[in-house]
Formats: C-alpha cells, sequence, structure tokens
C-alpha cells in the first residue's frame, strides 16, 4: 500500500501538498494527522468528503510499502504515523521547501525547492506534465500557497509562487473562497480575546529590538490561538512578538511567536523550550510548567538569546561632507554644488552639529539677495538627529515623518556620520 503523509499539526500549505499529491501519485490514499491547525481544520471540515483522508489510527491495520512525505523532513513531525508502523522499511519519498532544515529520514530520496510554498513544487510538476485539476482541488492548494507566503508578502516568497498561483487560477481556483479561507478569527470568543490579549501587552527594548511579549491565563485551551495572535501581530507594529497562554487544565503553557526580522528567528529561540516552525513563525508547548514564574524564566533566556538589532552606527557613512556656519551662503552654494548634494549638517568651529543647510535655505538667502551672509542665518537649526545607538525603527520614524533624506548622526552634538534614505531603503532589501 502507498499512503502520502503531511507533518502533525497540518496547516494549509499541508493540505494543498496532499491534495495534489493524490495527482502524481493516484494509487496512494492520503492519510490525515490527528492534528489540525485551527486555521486548516475550517477548510477541512468543509471538504471533509471530498477530501476522504484516511485516520492515521488505521495504519495499524494496513502494511505500507511505500510512504509519501510531504512539507517536513523531520522524523520528529512524523511520528504518529511512524509509531503505527514500527516495522515500516519501505521506499519513502519526501516534498520539502524547507531547504534549511536538516533531513534525518533515513534512505528518503528528497524532492527539494527554496519556495515560499510546499504547494509550488507540487503546482510546478503538475503544470509541467500539463495535468488538469478539479477546481476544488486548485482552490485549497492556492489557499495553501497564500497562507504559507503571508499573502506573498514573506521573505521567502519566490517567482515561482506567483507561476504555481497563475496556474492554480487557470485551473479553476476561486479566489473569493481563497479570501474567505484565509480569515483568521471567525469565532466571536477569538476576537474577544484578541481585545484582552491587547490589554495585556507589555513592550520591551531587548538589545537595540522592539519586542512585545504577554502573559495569559486561561482555564483551558482553546482552538484559534495561533490566529489571534497572527492578528495581534499584525496590528501591533514590533520586532517580534511572544504570547504566552497558561492552561491552568493541562498544567501547561502554550508560546506562540511571530517575527519581523531574519535575525529574530523565533523557531530556534523556541527550539530549546521543545518549539518549533519556521523563522519568523514558531510555537511551542511547555507541559507542566505553568505561571507566571514560567514567564519570567522566559524573559531571561529570551534576553541571552536575541542578537544585538543593528543601529543607525551600522548603517551610516562616516565621511560625511559638512559645511561650516561662519561661511558665507555663497560658498555653502559652491559646496553643494561641487559634492552634488542637496544639502548637508553645518558644524561650528568647536566640530558640533549645529544645523543643516539645503538648497532651500540658499534659495531663501537668493530672494533676500544676502548670498553673502552667514550660514548660521539661514541654514534650519532644527535638525533631526540620531543618536548612533538608535535602532532601524527609530531611522524609521524619521524618514516617514519628517520626510526628509538624510538623519545625521550624532553623539552629544559630536557629528558621528549619517544616513540616507537609500541606505535605509539597501538595508531593507537585505535584511
Amino acid at each position: 500500500m502507498k499512503i502520502l503523509v503531511g507533518h502533525s499539526n497540518m496547516d494549509l500549505d499541508c493540505l494543498g501538498s496532499l491534495v495534489l499529491g493524490r495527482y502524481l501519485y493516484p494509487d496512494a490514499v492520503c492519510v490525515k494527522s490527528r492534528l489540525i491547525h485551527p486555521v486548516a481544520k475550517s477548510l477541512y471540515n468543509l471538504y471533509k468528503g471530498h477530501l476522504d483522508f484516511l485516520p492515521s489510527k488505521d495504519l495499524r491495520e494496513m502494511t505500507v510499502d511505500e510512504m509519501i512525505v510531504f512539507d517536513t523532513r523531520s522524523s520528529g513531525r512524523l511520528k504518529e504515523y511512524l509509531e503505527y508502523m514500527p516495522e515500516f522499511r519501505g521506499k519513502m519519498v519526501v516534498y520539502d521547501h524547507h531547504s534549511n532544515d536538516s533531513c534525518d529520514l533515513v534512505n528518503a530520496t528528497l524532492v527539494s525547492a527554496a519556495y515560499g510554498s510546499n504547494t509550488t513544487i507540487l503546482s510546478l510538476i503538475l503544470m509541467e506534465k500539463g495535468v488538469t485539476l478539479n477546481p476544488i482541488d486548485a482552490t485549497i492548494a492556492l489557499t495553501g500557497i497564500f497562507a504559507d507566503t503571508g499573502n506573498f508578502t514573506h521573505e521567502n516568497v519566490s517567482l515561482e509562487d506567483f507561476q504555481a498561483s497563475s496556474w492554480l487560477m487557470k485551473q479553476g481556483a476561486s479566489m473569493k473562497l481563497v479570501s474567505q479561507f484565509l480569515k483568521p478569527m471567525k469565532q466571536d470568543y477569538q476576537i474577544s480575546l484578541f481585545h484582552q490579549v491587547l490589554n495585556r501587552l507589555v513592550y520591551k527594548k531587548i538589545h537595540g529590538h522592539t519586542i512585545i511579549l504577554s502573559y495569559f491565563e486561561m482555564k483551558e485551551q482553546v482552538s484559534g490561538l495561533a490566529s489571534v495572535v497572527e492578528k495581534v501581530f499584525e496590528v501591533e507594529n514590533a520586532d517580534a512578538l511572544f504570547i504566552m497562554f497558561g492552561l491552568e487544565k493541562a498544567n501547561k503553557t502554550l508560546i506562540i511567536a511571530r517575527s519581523q526580522k531574519e535575525t529574530i528567528d523565533v523557531s530556534s529561540i523556541l527550539a530549546p523550550w521543545g518549539g518549533g516552525g519556521h523563522t519568523r513563525a514558531a510555537s511551542a508547548q511547555l507541559k507542566g510548567k505553568f505561571g507566571e514564574e514560567v514567564y519570567e524564566s522566559f524573559l531571561t533566556a529570551l534576553t541571552h538569546s536575541l542578537v544585538p538589532a543593528v543601529t543607525a552606527l551600522d548603517l551610516m557613512t562616516d565621511l560625511v561632507d559638512t559645511i561650516r556656519d561662519s561661511w558665507s551662503v555663497l560658498d555653502a552654494s559652491l559646496f553643494l554644488e561641487k559634492i552634488g548634494h542637496t544639502g548637508a549638517p553645518v558644524l561650528n568651529d568647536s566640530d558640533e552639529l549645529v544645523g543643516f543647510m539645503t538648497l532651500r535655505d540658499i534659495s531663501k538667502a537668493r530672494k533676500s539677495q544676502q548670498m553673502k551672509g552667514p550660514v548660521r542665518s539661514y541654514m534650519t537649526r532644527k535638525v533631526h538627529s540620531c543618536s548612533s545607538d538608535a535602532s532601524v525603527k527609530d531611522l524609521e520614524s524619521f524618514f516617514l515623518k519628517w520626510n526628509i533624506g538624510h538623519v545625521p548622526v550624532a553623539d552629544d552634538r559630536k557629528l558621528m556620520g549619517i544616513v540616507t534614505r537609500t541606505d535605509y531603503l539597501n538595508y531593507l532589501e537585505t535584511r
């Protein structure tokens, strides 16, 4: 017998992969995990009859000679299936897009590509084969791609994800249904919990990162907690978010984490706590641990595990063309023309940052016929500058709020360098 399986706690991308996997292996049977992610469960329940997945416990009564695995290359995430097949020594083929993970599945044939979604791998194979899909399957697959790429906003998005999505739409996938399936909070209790969690957020500045944490106690776990956290993360502008749910009856704590930065790998941060997931989204269950002390110990560990954030000192150019406040406006105008800049910081005789001179300031002097007047009389005295340890988020506020193109970096009025809008945009491209 040949079976198709995905990782435990199947998500939408896993479901999409399994659905398309049946077209590659029409003689195989899809097996359902005991656990399905809450967002994916809504879709699964709607199409339960169409999907017709085999419960994993039924594997005890079957002889499996080939296993096709989707969306994981880790034996730990296949444990629930392998427990029912302790004697399995058959062929194993793995389709997985987690290219940075190591594969511990012995003798498995690995089909891998660094796409934003695992479903993309299957879509491109079927597209090349000229396969025609059922519109329902195309819709489920497209939902998987949208979910795992964050609606094509995650950094792991590839050109192939767009190509696969275009093909699925040509196969009859319904964008209207995809949009409906991706709504994170569908239940009234989720909306209520969302507002309660918002009121208990704690903001921390840790090594230059803006981190939001919260500890929230509940009698028992309810479905859809990850969706609530996702919505909180969407409305709060933080580098990373860690929400801890203390579950009294189960005597455990659930940690759900989200990150905006590649440098804050929440999967690695939660690994010592028995967690896992992706760089930007991960979770962990701490069994037998409940109470405020769990929050305190996690905060201590988090402080030690976070690497320092990028600061203005890392982004700035330290060789800065400057103007002296004793120069004439004419000298400043000729200087800016020579260096090809629209403005420059102004220093006094003590090398202190005292202003900023722009072409607009020079234009005012020209209209007043005061080009021989001193720079100090026409420069902009209110300088939007930052310290060398200012975070990228601090710099962002300068560019967006004040609509300026240059931010001088100064410590105790001593000019250290300058960060331009181009420096900031280049950082966003490479972070």
